[in-house]
């Protein structure tokens, strides 16, 4: 094996086992940042190591070994023995011993890891920027690329976020009771954030960004394997794979949008539908899982005529009780213009115009548009889909907008 195939197989193991390597020395040194450091310095140690003894038979468990030997020794250097057996609770003959611990311990190693990433002192980008640093091992060049932001912006925003999770001793734990439904929520809300972002972006030339879709889901299920009982946690798995089902339909050949009456339902992943069956029969009667039966009742549908929107507009109805929001409101007003007409929902959607949450928010006039054009309102509606492509960000949306607004081919 040649200095560049051995390079380049150090670095496909360490993008797969940097989680987990973090995840373990963050245990000994409960500092996500320093972790970082130490498992970036057994990437270097392998590079200038294996391309003379060849890569290692387990490549994964000497990362891990080789970071969590650099980590007692930090421990020992920057500690006293006797401060250090206070801190955490043991000798350092107890922390885990070079090669991997067994699954379990892993497993609780992930989840103290994305319980602190994700954790309610840092700001909401700050928590995605982190996560898909540490868990999802981007770099920070892949980060900046999938917001459309700086690598410094991004480079400075994760600096921070380290710093603040320091700065406030945030412990490396799995919290508990009250504590944990806070913070579950908050890690929940990161994945459904990083989602949604690369499903529908806001800004840019691309309507989806399909690796942050990836990313999310990807995180979603891992956090469903470890957290069996948490049935808000089956909730965004399954809301997370319908959504993710449709992704090959919703844009065409050149990439422009597709309106969901307009998809080819051939193409949604049918596989993807029945993982999201299989979590959602595990989920609960939360927020997440409510999205999810909504996006259940569009996967069961086989055609768009037999979408029960009489159904997605009770459960609408139900979220709004939950979670009460303008969103929400609007998406409800969208269902019953299918269940009852476009009549019955245009008072619901004139009155949302009035709160503040929605001023700027371009699905409004959107949507107004929509039930104007098929209440046979053209000129209305025509001004009401300029307004909401004056609003978007995103350069598709904006396209498909001005084409219903007449005003390109």
């Amino acid at each position: 094996m040649t200095g560049a195939d051995t390079a380049q197989a150090v670095e496909t193991v360490f993008r797969i086992e940097s989680v987990r390597i973090i995840a373990a020395v963050a245990r000994i040194v409960r500092d996500v940042g320093i972790a970082e450091e130490l498992a970036q310095d057994a990437l270097v140690a392998a590079l200038e190591q294996w391309p003379a003894s060849g890569v290692a038979a387990n490549p994964g468990a000497w990362l891990t070994a080789t970071a969590t030997h650099r980590a007692i020794d930090l421990v020992r250097r920057k500690e006293t023995y006797a401060r250090k057996l206070a801190e955490v609770g043991r000798t350092l003959e107890d922390v885990p011993p070079p090669e991997p611990a067994g699954p379990d311990d892993i497993d609780d190693d992930l989840l103290r890891l994305i319980f602190t990433a994700c954790h309610p002192v840092l700001a909401a980008d700050a928590r995605i920027a982190l996560t898909l640093r540490l868990m999802g091992g981007l770099t920070t060049r892949e980060i900046a690329r999938a917001f459309l932001a700086s690598e410094s912006t991004v480079a400075q925003r994760i600096v921070r976020a380290k710093r603040s999770l320091a700065k406030a001793g945030v412990p490396f734990e799995v919290p508990y009771g009250a504590d944990r439904e806070q913070r579950l929520a908050s890690v929940l809300e990161v994945i459904y954030l990083i989602f949604n972002e690369g499903y529908a972006a806001t800004s840019g030339d691309d309507l989806l960004r399909p690796a942050l879709c990836e990313d999310a889901l990807r995180l979603a299920r891992l956090l469903s394997a470890l957290m069996p009982d948490e049935p808000e946690v089956h909730g965004l798995a399954a809301l997370l794979e319908f959504q993710a089902s449709r992704t090959a339909a919703r844009t065409g050949p050149d990439g422009e949008p597709v309106l969901l009456a307009d998809q080819n339902r051939a193409g949604w992943n049918r596989m993807l539908i029945r993982r999201g069956i299989e979590a959602l029969s595990r989920a609960g009667s939360g927020p997440y899982a409510l999205q999810a039966a909504i996006a259940g009742c569009h996967a069961r549908a086989v055609r768009y005529e037999d979408t029960d929107w009489a159904a997605i507009a009770t459960l609408y109805g139900r979220l709004a009780e939950l979670t009460p929001s303008p969103v929400v409101e609007l998406n409800r007003a969208v269902a019953v213009s299918m269940a009852e007409g476009p009549g019955a929902a245009l008072p619901l959607v004139d009155a949302l115009a009035q709160d503040p949450a929605l001023r700027g928010y371009h699905l409004l006039p959107s949507v107004r548009g929509d039930l104007l054009e098929r209440l046979g309102r053209p000129e209305e509606a025509r001004a009401a889909f300029e307004r909401a492509a004056s609003l978007t960000a995103n350069a598709r949306e904006r396209d498909l907008l001005l084409r219903r607004a007449g005003r390109r081919p």
